[in-house]
C-alpha cells in the first residue's frame, strides 16, 4: 500500500480545539453511562440512553447507520471484542462490557471506548481491564512529534505480552477528524506491513488496544458485526482520541479519572 502525506489530514490548532469540544461532550456521555452498567441492565437500554445523551447535547451518533450499523454504540460483552450490537439480554454480575461510542459535533468526530465491570468481577477479568487500560496509557505516553507511528503498537504489544495477553491484530486504530476513519491506520502491535509515517504536529488518532486473555485470533458472528475471540476467552477494549502536539500528546477524550481509580473509589465507599 502506498502512502502520501496528502492522505493524512493534519489539523490546525483551531481544528484541534473544535475536536476537543466534541471529545468533551463524549467524555460527559461516558460519565453518565458508567453508573448504569450494572446487573439487570440491558445493552439495548444503555444504547438508548447513549443516543439520548448524544442528541440532547446537539450532536449526532457517529456509528448509527455507519455501513449499516443499527445502533449508536458498540456494546460488547465478555468474549465479544468489538462491534457488539445492543440487545435486550440483561447483564449479569461478574461480566465485563466494552462500550465504544462516537459522536459528531459541528462536523468533527470524537471516538472513545472503555470496558467496565458489571458489579464485582473475578481476578482474571479485573487484571485484564487494568492491563488493557495500561496498554492504552503506555501507547499515549510513547507519542512524540518526530517519532514513528509504530512506537504506539510497540508500547501496546510490549505491555500486553509481558502480562501474558494477546493483542488483536486484525483490527487497528485510525486517524480521525471530519471523517470517523481517516489515515493513518494505527496498529496495536509491531507491524511491518503497514506504512509507518513520522508523527507530525496536528495528527489526531484514535488509539484503541484490544487485548485478549487467550488467542489473538478473532471471528465474526453471524450478525456480520460482532467480533469475538476465537477461543471465547475474555477481551477488553479501551480507546482515546489523541492529538499529537509539539508539547506532547493531548488526550481529547480524557475523563476525570481512569477505570482503575473509579474501582478504587467504589471499594472505599
Amino acid at each position: 500500500m502506498s502512502w502520501s502525506k496528502q492522505q493524512i489530514q493534519l489539523k490546525s490548532a483551531d481544528q484541534v480545539d473544535k475536536m476537543q469540544v466534541s471529545a468533551e461532550i463524549l467524555a460527559s456521555v461516558f460519565r453518565e453511562i458508567r453508573p448504569l452498567v450494572r446487573p439487570g441492565a440491558t445493552t439495548l437500554e444503555l444504547d438508548q440512553k447513549i443516543e439520548s445523551l448524544i442528541r440532547d447535547a446537539g450532536c449526532i451518533p457517529s456509528f448509527k447507520g455507519y455501513h449499516g450499523f443499527p445502533a449508536s454504540a458498540c456494546i460488547s460483552v465478555d468474549e465479544q471484542v468489538v462491534h457488539g450490537i445492543p440487545n435486550d439480554q440483561a447483564l449479569q454480575e461478574g461480566q465485563i462490557v466494552g462500550i465504544d461510542i462516537g459522536l459528531i459535533k459541528d462536523d468533527w468526530h470524537a471516538d472513545s471506548a472503555e470496558t467496565l465491570p458489571v458489579g464485582e468481577v473475578g481476578p482474571e477479568a479485573a487484571r485484564l481491564l487494568a492491563v488493557t487500560e495500561e496498554c492504552l496509557e503506555r501507547a499515549i505516553g510513547a507519542i512524540e512529534v518526530g517519532k514513528r507511528l509504530s512506537v504506539i503498537g510497540t508500547a501496546v504489544e510490549n505491555h500486553a505480552s509481558k502480562n501474558g495477553y494477546a493483542v488483536v491484530e486484525t483490527l487497528v486504530g485510525h486517524g480521525i477528524g471530519r471523517a470517523l476513519h481517516e489515515d493513518p491506520q494505527v496498529p496495536n502491535f509491531r507491524c511491518y506491513t503497514m506504512p509507518d509515517p513520522v508523527m507530525e504536529e496536528g495528527l489526531v488518532v484514535a488509539i484503541e488496544p484490544m487485548i485478549n486473555v487467550g488467542t489473538k485470533r478473532v471471528v465474526t458472528a453471524r450478525d456480520q458485526w460482532t467480533v469475538l475471540t476465537a477461543d471465547r476467552s475474555l477481551s477488553a477494549h479501551f480507546e482515546h482520541t489523541v492529538a499529537v502536539l509539539a508539547d506532547g500528546p493531548r488526550v481529547l477524550t480524557r475523563r476525570e479519572s481512569g477505570i482503575a481509580e473509579l474501582r478504587a473509589k467504589r471499594q472505599e465507599s
